[in-house]
């Protein structure tokens, strides 16, 4: 780029470019120096673009006097001309030749800086724009939901009217709001997935969905069961065992449940020697809240369930606030629908 800047454009494109370009980037470099603290290194480097760029000022600026003094007169030019004798023979008309007119300097230059604004204005336009095209909210764009598209939907879903995909639950959950509802809102989702599970023990008669989407700090798991149990009755069991954590509560009109249970670890050995595979064993804390699919609780419900690693968890109203932002928003995909 810079040899063919030196070669071929002219002098007055070729400056008022480099001066440009100059100036951008050593603006640039001595702002992340100064501002955001990267360092004296990147401070030289951008004073030394600057000092070039004034370098380039300097050039520009004689060669414009130079263009507007006119030229000393020559030794031929003062001599006194001595008219040639008048001759009879014939004058032949002189051929009168096209003024070639000299490239507009300052036009140039114009037509350059103008070139170099308009493609500064469209990348500082596109680095505003946010990565979903919606309007800019300053939050960083969640992970990709990963989807199992090339496996076929299991028969439960065609058999159950209205039953959403694992593709369904992940498009509602993994939106940009959901690290401020859980509190962290600094975050970024690094994983998400959605799956078309069925329950365990139903012979995969019952739809059961799932989506995940993780963070640094805590995990959230959204799922939907098409079965007949209700909430009420599923807060019944709770009941025979430990359900000192349960709480009854009403969320978007609908009853629900939240309930506290430990997630399962299960370890590997995948014969590199450094573990050996054993038991299940108890994993951190889940805190979970089951929402009926309507206020009438005629069977099936929403579980949303959220954990951490550290064994951290967010306050009750986290998941009520989750639940409320992301229930209404799902909405069934057109994957193996009829």
């Amino acid at each position: 780029m810079l040899g063919f800047l030196v070669r071929f454009l002219p002098f007055w494109i070729r400056e008022p470019l480099i001066i440009l370009v100059g100036t951008v980037f050593g603006v640039r470099i001595l702002f992340m120096a100064l501002v955001d603290g990267e360092g004296w290194v990147p401070a030289v480097i951008g004073a030394v673009f600057l000092l070039g760029a004034a370098l380039r000022v300097r050039v520009v600026v004689h060669a414009l006097r130079a263009r507007r003094r006119p030229a000393p007169a020559t030794e031929a030019e003062l001599v006194p001309v001595t008219p040639a004798p008048v001759t009879s023979a014939p004058v032949t008309p002189a051929v009168r030749r096209p003024v070639e007119k000299k490239p507009n300097a300052f036009a140039q230059a114009s037509f350059a800086i103008g070139l170099f604004a308009v493609i500064g204005g469209a990348l500082w336009i596109e680095g505003k724009l946010p990565e979903d095209g919606t309007a800019a909210t300053g939050a960083s764009r969640p992970a990709a939901c990963r989807l199992d598209e090339d496996e076929e939907l299991p028969g439960a879903y065609r058999s159950t009217p209205g039953a959403v995909t694992g593709a369904d639950l992940c498009r509602a959950l993994n939106r940009t709001e959901l690290p401020e509802l859980l509190g962290t809102p600094a975050e970024r989702s690094v994983y998400a997935s959605g799956t078309d599970n069925t329950a365990p023990l139903t012979d995969r008669k019952v739809a059961q969905p799932e989506a995940r989407v993780e963070f640094e700090t805590y995990t959230v798991e959204l799922s939907a069961t098409y079965n007949k149990l209700t909430v009420a009755q599923y807060a019944k069991l709770t009941t025979y065992g430990d359900g000192r954590d349960a709480r009854k509560l009403t969320v978007l009109g609908r009853p629900a449940l939240l309930t506290s249970d430990h997630m399962m670890k299960i370890q590997f050995d995948l014969g590199s020697g450094e573990g050996a595979s054993g038991p299940v064993e108890q994993g951190p804390l889940a805190r979970t809240l089951t929402v009926a699919f309507d206020g009438k609780d005629r069977g099936g419900s929403y579980d949303l369930t959220v954990w951490s690693e550290s064994g951290l968890l967010p306050d009750d109203s986290a998941l009520v606030d989750i639940a409320e932002a992301v229930l209404p928003r799902i909405t069934r995909g057109a994957r193996g629908q009829d």
